[in-house]
């Protein structure tokens, strides 16, 4: 894309981003990537170029990604039809071993290898590899769909320190190799948890918390832990954001310092969120964070 930035305006752009780099250099940083931001093409690259930005200034950079529209799109090409029930796609034995293949095969591998050509170094896993997401059956009306009962964080930490980008496909397992469709913003929420990493950044198809959701504008740019509370209770979040926000305040919980709902459409929105003043999204915070 052409832009009309002289060399001087890009120079001051990037001291003015110093601040920044300095705080997050060497801290882990955990993306939960999905929606619109990942069918779009040109999305994709611009997020994959964030992340080996991020990665190349010294970020320690998690990406945990789900996959919902391919896992319906290869459905629908086996003669399957998706069926949900409260937002959570119900699978069978069949769908399960569908979305194995759709999410640890297609997707991991296809953000691995764009990773890679944008020059970063990124090994792709799934949730089951090392027993990273150990589950359970969540509802027998959902069949494989698991509920998280422990995270072993040491696959991915061994990743970090070697240098790699780890890309994680949200799958769980039991003790009997039973494998689970695991809800991407609950893994991120948990793995993130388990690194006491310093935020969270979930890329949702909405600008963040609005007062009225209708108006971007409305946009809610930070709230504590118990302003989330409040919001709930006046009806403010609502509707598929009630169980994003129940992440964002499970992450914070589990000892994570900052977690931001942003819109992943808008182009570079986690460069954005990271090394500038303003941001993106709204951001979620413990009640006793200082800033």
């Amino acid at each position: 894309m052409e832009t009309n930035f002289s060399n001087a305006q890009r120079a001051e752009v990037l001291t003015q981003a110093l601040p920044y780099i300095k705080r997050y250099n060497g801290k882990i940083v955990v993306i939960k990537y999905g929606g619109n931001a990942m069918i779009h093409e040109q999305l994709k690259q611009q997020v994959m170029e964030d992340i080996v930005l991020l990665w190349l200034i010294g970020v320690k950079v998690v990406l945990v990604h789900g996959g919902g529209p391919e896992i319906s799109d290869v459905m629908g090409k086996l003669g399957k039809t998706p069926e949900f029930v409260d937002g959570l796609r119900v699978t069978d034995k069949e769908t399960v071993d569908i979305v194995q293949m759709v999410l640890a095969g297609k997707v991991n591998k296809t953000l691995v290898n764009l990773l890679e050509k944008k020059g970063g170094s990124a090994i792709g896993i799934s949730g089951m590899d090392g027993r990273l997401i150990e589950a359970q059956m969540k509802d027998e009306r959902l069949g494989y769909v698991g509920k998280i009962t422990g995270v072993n964080i040491a696959p991915v930490t061994d990743l970090l320190e070697k240098g790699y980008i780890p890309v994680i496909s949200t799958l769980g397992c039991d003790e009997d190799g039973n494998t689970y469709n695991i809800n991407g913003d609950t893994a991120a929420a948990f793995i993130a948890g388990a690194m006491h990493a310093e935020r969270l950044i979930m890329m949702t198809d909405i600008a963040g918390i609005l007062r009225d959701k209708e108006n971007p504008d409305t946009l809610i740019p930070a709230v504590t832990v118990s302003d989330a509370k409040k919001l709930y209770e006046e009806g403010i979040i609502s509707g598929g954001m009630i169980p994003k926000v129940d992440c964002c305040i499970k992450a914070i919980e589990k000892g994570v310092r900052k977690v931001t709902i942003m819109d992943g459409r808008v182009p570079h929105s986690i460069l954005m969120e990271l090394l500038t003043d303003e941001g993106a999204g709204t951001e979620v915070m413990a009640d006793d964070d200082g800033e």
